[in-house]
């Protein structure tokens, strides 16, 4: 009994709370609202139920003041919560971080999902998106031709600027065809390349109604537009991914409208604004040239004074160019003098001559070196060819002596006693050789004893 591990109650809770949480992440649950309660403390507890089971949850004041709805029983909502055990009790619970209706939720959790995943790939880095003409020569807008977005649109632009031509590509915006027919009027804006600058717009509407708007194969093709696209979809609070990767986001479809298209009252103001300065200008400039004809007229009365002072500066300047002209003179002189200097000591015959008398020495040394060495040479060849004839066996063939050696082998033989009557010899004397048949062969005689 005492090797069993008793669990206190306190524990068992414990671990199994840590147990839940570790195991399960945050995670999505949907279900129906019931035993709702608010108590003082601003905390919200609730229960989620399907047809076959419910489980209780708790929402925090600090997460259930964020709602943008009231909660009430039996409403559909999506709930966004972390497993875990309510230890004091051992009841199983969530703890809900966020709270929603359901329908609108998984549009909002797949809105997200695509926005985090567009955004990783760079379609929302400004560094790609493109400038929006300041003077657009042609607009075109992808819209439904019945919807109020485009008469709001086409109010502005005949506000602002009535010259600007105007092309509708017209699409559905909502419902399920939407996306594919927004996919395609860009593709057609982009293959007739009519215009320099695409406005797609809509008016405002619930998520379900922006929905064709937050489609990735339509955000696809606004990223890949050659086309600069500015998006007014909807009411300044709402925003769909469109708006993300288009170039210029409008929080209207008229501040769009304004976005794009110069004012052309304010294009008047400003001409006529440089026509006063331009106009301010030329009087000055006409007033500062009338000054200028009335003193060269005043100076014209006195010609003859004229004429003296420039008498005078053409003096004056010829003196100058006269001391100029001298001193570059002496410069270019004396740089000439230094330059002839330098080249007589330089010159190629002094330098010839000087390269034929090292010659000259150098061979002298060259030829009084060698016949040294020579000489040295030669007496070391000398001493060396005695040495190698004293032990040579040639001399002492000259002294009457023979080699006998096998004519086959070349082996030359030392010991009689190996040879048989009958063997053939061949004997090399110090001028030719004799072949030699062995008649008889004799022991070497023995030695005296040395006692």
């Amino acid at each position: 009994m005492t090797d069993l591990e008793i669990y206190s109650v306190s524990r068992l809770n414990r671990e199994v709370r840590g147990t839940l949480e570790a195991r399960f992440p945050a995670l999505w649950i949907e279900g129906e609202l019931s035993n709702l309660a608010r108590p003082a403390s601003g905390h919200l507890y609730f229960s989620l139920k399907d047809e076959a089971a419910q489980v209780r949850c708790a929402m925090f004041r600090s997460r259930g003041g964020q709602l943008d709805f009231v909660p009430e029983a039996g409403m559909q909502v999506l709930a966004f919560a972390r497993v875990s055990l309510f230890e004091p009790r051992g009841d199983f619970q969530l703890i809900v971080e966020r709270l929603q209706p359901a329908g609108a939720g998984l549009l909002q959790i797949e809105f997200d999902r695509l926005k985090r995943k567009l955004a990783a790939e760079g379609l929302f880095d400004a560094a790609r998106k493109r400038p929006i003409p300041r003077w657009p020569k042609q607009l075109g807008v992808i819209t439904s031709p019945s919807g109020a977005a485009l008469r709001d649109v086409l109010a502005v632009l005949r506000r602002r600027c009535p010259l600007l031509p105007v092309i509708v590509y017209p699409s559905s915006v909502q419902g399920e065809r939407a996306a594919g027919e927004l996919l395609a009027a860009i593709e057609i804006a982009n293959a007739r390349a009519d215009c320099d600058v695409l406005l797609l717009t809509r008016g405002g509407g619930s998520i379900e109604d922006l929905w064709p708007f937050n489609d990735e194969r339509l955000a696809r093709a606004i990223a890949a537009s050659a086309i600069p696209i500015v998006s007014g979809v909807g009411h300044e609070v709402d925003f769909t991914i469109a708006d993300f990767v288009a170039d210029l986001r409008a929080p209207t479809p008229s501040a769009a409208a304004e976005l794009i298209s110069p004012d052309l009252a304010q294009w008047r103001e400003h001409a006529m604004a440089l026509r006063q300065r331009l106009h301010a200008a030329l009087r000055r400039r006409l007033e500062r040239g009338g000054e200028m004809v009335d003193w060269y007229e005043r100076r014209l009365r006195q010609p003859a004074w004229l004429i003296d002072q420039r008498r005078r500066h053409l003096a004056m300047a010829q003196q100058r160019l006269h001391y100029a002209l001298s001193a570059t003179a002496q410069r270019a002189a004396a740089r000439l003098g230094a330059a002839r200097n330098h080249l007589e000591a330089h010159h190629p015959r002094t330098t010839l001559a000087d390269y034929r008398a090292r010659c000259a020495r150098l061979s002298l040394r060259l030829d009084h070196l060698m016949r040294g060495r020579l000489a040295i040479r030669q007496a070391r060849l000398a001493t060396l060819s005695r040495a190698l004839h004293a032990v040579s066996p040639l001399a002492t063939l000259e002294r009457g002596y023979a080699i006998v050696r096998d004519p086959a082998t070349r082996a030359i033989t030392r010991d009689a006693t190996t040879l048989r009557p009958g063997d053939r010899l061949e004997a090399l004397l110090a001028r030719g050789a004799l072949d030699v048949t062995v008649i008889a062969v004799h022991p070497p005689e023995p030695e005296p004893d040395a006692r």
